[in-house]
C-alpha cells in the first residue's frame, strides 16, 4: 500500500492522562484523511507528535516506508510536513509577508531579500485563491485572513503533507466553502492532507477516509462515502447525538436589554465600525446577530460589554443605563459574556481551572476575607461547576487552563458565565471549535437560559446554529442592522442575501 505517512502504535502520556493510547494512523498519498473525535480525544496531541512538538512514549513514525525520528518542527518541515494550528502561531506585529517567510528567509550578505519572497508569495496566493495583503499587520486582519497566512506558510515551504487542526473553527460559511475548495485542489496536486475536525458535514464534503478517536483510543478508520453522519457521531461520542435543537415556543417577557442608536468608531480609520444600531432583547428569547465575519459584530459586542468605548448611543440593562459602567459593574448588574476569543478575553491561560472559574466573583465575601483568598471555598465551588458542566481535564481543578483542550476551555467559560445567573447572556460564537456532543450540550444550556425567562444575545457565524437556536435573527452588514428575520419563515438563501448586503429592510421599519 502506498502510504506516505504511517504512525504506528503511538502512545503519548501527560501527568494524569494518556492522551494517545496505542494509536495507528496511515495516510495515503494524495488523500484527504479526517481525524475525528470529541474535544480532548487526543487528536491535536497525535498531530503534535507528527509535527515534532511532542515525543511519544511508544510507537514509530514512517515516511514512505522508512522509519523517521521527528525531534522538533524543523525536522517535520525537512520531511515536508506542515501544520496549521487551531490557535495560529503568528507574530502579531509582523506583516503577512514577514510571517510567511519567517524561519526560511532568503538573505544576501546578511540582508533580507524580500522582493523574490514577495513575488513567490503573491504567485502562490493567486494560484490557490488565497488573496492576502502582504503588507498588512497580523493584528489588523480577520481570523479568516490569518488562516490563509498559515496555509501560505506551508505552501511557501513546499510541504507535501499538510496538517489542518480545526481549520474551520474560526471561519465564515463562505470562507469554509473556499477552504474546502483549496483542500481539494491541493490533494489533486498530490499533496496529502490530515484534517482534524469534529464537523461531520465537512468530513462528508471533502474527506476520503476518516480515523475516529475517543478518549485517547482508536475506535476505527472508515470510508467516508460508505458511512453516515449518524454512524460517525456515534463512533465519536459513544452514543446517539441529537442534531436538531429541541426547543419549545418562546414565552416573551419585558425587555431585558436595549441598545439605542449605538455608534462605534474604528481605531485605525475614520470609518465607523457600528452605525446607529438599535435593538431590544426580551426576557425569554434568543436573539441572534448573524453576519459575515468583519461586519462590526466584534466591535458591537466589545462596546456593549464595556471592552471598547462608544461614540454615541445608549445601553440599557433591565431599564438601567449602563452605557458608561465598568465591566465589573455590568457583570454585577446581570450581564454575562462568553467571548469570541477564549484565549484573549475568556481565560487567564497561566491560571489553573479553579482560578479561572472564580474570576468573576473571587472578590466576593464567600471567596475572600480582608483581601486573602479562601482557597478551600474556591476549590469547593470549582469542583461543583466541573461536575455540573462536565469539564474534563488531566489534573482536575488544578489543571493549567493552557493545557486543556479547546472544548473544555470553552465549557469552563460557559460554566462560569451561566453560573452568574445573568439577566442577559451574550454568547459570541459559543460553539466555535467544539464537537457535536459539546455543541448539543451548549445549545441546550442556551435554550435552558431562555426557558428560565432570561434574555440571550447570540452572535454566530454558523448558519445552522443561527437558524436552529434563535427565536429572532438580526442581520448585520457593514456595521448596520439590515434585516430582522423570523427563522421559522426564512430560508438559508434569503439569510445569505441579507448577510452579503444584496438585500436589506427599508430604514424606518421596526427592529
Amino acid at each position: 500500500m502506498d502510504y506516505i505517512i504511517e504512525m504506528l502504535n503511538i502512545t503519548k502520556e501527560f501527568p494524569g492522562i494518556i492522551a494517545n493510547d496505542d494509536i495507528t494512523l496511515q495516510l495515503k498519498r494524495g488523500e484527504i484523511h479526517a481525524l475525528l473525535g470529541e474535544n480532548g480525544a487526543g487528536k491535536s496531541t497525535l498531530m503534535s507528535v507528527l509535527f515534532g512538538l511532542y515525543q511519544p512514549e511508544k510507537g514509530t513514525i514512517k515516511k514512505e516506508g522508512k522509519t523517521v525520528r521527528i525531534n522538533n518542527p524543523n525536522d517535520a518541515n525537512t520531511l515536508g510536513i506542515g501544520m496549521v494550528h487551531q490557535h495560529f502561531k503568528l507574530v502579531h506585529n509582523f506583516t503577512v509577508l514577514q510571517n510567511i517567510i519567517l524561519g526560511v528567509e532568503t538573505t544576501k550578505h546578511g540582508f533580507l531579500k524580500m522582493e523574490e519572497a514577495r513575488e513567490r508569495v503573491m504567485e502562490l496566493s493567486e494560484r490557490y485563491g488565497l488573496f492576502i495583503d502582504p503588507d498588512a499587520e497580523i493584528q489588523d486582519i480577520t481570523v479568516g485572513m490569518q488562516q490563509r497566512v498559515e496555509i501560505l506558510k506551508m505552501l511557501y515551504r513546499d510541504n507535501e503533507i499538510l496538517i489542518f487542526d480545526e481549520p474551520t473553527a474560526v471561519l465564515t460559511p463562505q470562507e469554509i466553502e473556499e477552504l474546502m475548495k483549496i483542500m481539494r485542489e491541493l490533494s489533486e496536486e498530490g499533496k496529502s492532507i490530515l484534517f482534524i475536525t469534529h464537523k461531520l458535514n465537512e468530513i462528508k464534503a471533502v474527506a476520503d477516509r476518516c480515523t475516529v478517536l475517543r478518549k485517547g483510543k482508536l475506535i476505527g478508520t472508515i470510508d467516508v462515502e460508505a458511512t453516515s453522519k449518524e454512524e460517525m457521531s456515534e463512533m465519536m461520542v459513544g452514543r446517539r447525538v441529537e442534531f436538531a435543537v429541541e426547543k419549545g415556543e418562546a414565552h416573551l417577557g419585558e425587555p431585558a436589554f436595549e441598545v439605542r442608536e449605538l455608534t462605534v468608531g474604528d481605531k485605525h480609520h475614520a470609518k465607523k465600525k457600528v452605525k446607529d444600531v438599535s435593538f431590544t432583547v426580551k426576557k425569554g428569547e434568543i436573539v441572534c446577530i448573524a453576519g459575515i465575519d468583519g461586519n462590526g459584530q466584534s466591535e458591537l459586542v466589545y462596546a456593549i460589554t464595556g471592552l471598547m468605548p462608544i461614540e454615541k448611543g445608549q445601553i440599557l440593562l433591565d431599564g438601567k443605563d449602563i452605557t458608561h459602567a465598568t465591566v465589573r459593574k455590568r457583570n454585577r448588574d446581570g450581564m454575562s459574556h462568553i467571548p469570541e476569543d477564549r484565549h484573549k478575553h475568556g481565560l487567564v491561560l497561566d491560571f489553573n481551572l479553579a482560578e479561572n472559574l472564580v474570576l468573576k466573583n473571587y472578590f466576593c465575601p464567600d471567596f475572600q476575607h480582608r483581601g486573602f483568598l479562601k482557597f478551600d471555598k474556591i476549590y469547593e465551588y470549582a469542583d461543583c461547576l466541573i461536575d455540573r458542566f462536565d469539564i474534563r481535564s488531566g489534573e482536575g481543578l488544578t489543571t493549567p487552563a493552557r493545557s486543556m483542550s479547546g472544548g473544555n476551555q470553552q465549557k469552563a467559560i460557559v460554566a462560569r458565565e451561566i453560573d452568574q445567573d445573568p439577566d442577559i447572556l451574550i454568547a459570541v460564537q459559543p460553539t466555535r471549535g467544539l464537537d457535536v456532543g459539546a455543541i448539543e450540550y451548549i445549545h441546550k444550556k442556551l435554550v435552558a437560559q431562555r426557558d428560565a425567562g432570561k434574555a440571550v444575545l447570540l452572535i454566530s457565524l454558523e448558519l445552522e446554529e443561527v437558524m436552529n437556536v434563535s427565536d429572532r435573527i438580526l442581520v448585520i452588514y457593514e456595521g448596520e442592522i439590515v434585516g430582522d428575520l423570523d427563522p421559522k419563515t426564512t430560508t438559508f438563501q434569503e439569510l445569505g442575501l441579507y448577510m452579503s448586503g444584496s438585500k436589506r429592510k427599508e430604514r424606518g421599519e421596526a427592529v
